[in-house]
């Protein structure tokens, strides 16, 4: 069974995302005037989610931080894979 971690380390959550080929990204549509919006990963797939606009990670943490968010994830899923679960809570 795997386990969630939680963290709001910068540098641990770029290197998670990174190493599943993913990014930073917003939900199109929201945001403005310099406020990103809604945040969300995004990871390379066949098809992609065409409501997500890529952002900066500079963008990325400076929402992350400012709503104080932390980042729930796991390292691996069954059968030792690694996993791409995530989500953003409150801290």
């Amino acid at each position: 069974m795997s386990t969630s971690k939680r963290t709001t380390d910068h540098a641990t959550i770029q290197r998670w995302v990174e190493e599943r080929k993913g990014h930073p990204a917003r939900v199109a549509g929201t945001g403005g005037d310099g406020d990103p919006g809604i945040l969300r990963i995004d990871f390379e797939e066949a098809e992609p989610d065409e409501g997500l606009e890529a952002i900066s990670w500079d963008e990325f943490f400076d929402k992350f931080d400012e709503n104080e968010l932390a980042f729930v994830y796991q390292d691996t899923a069954d059968g030792n894979q690694p996993s791409r679960f995530n989500k953003l809570v409150s801290r």
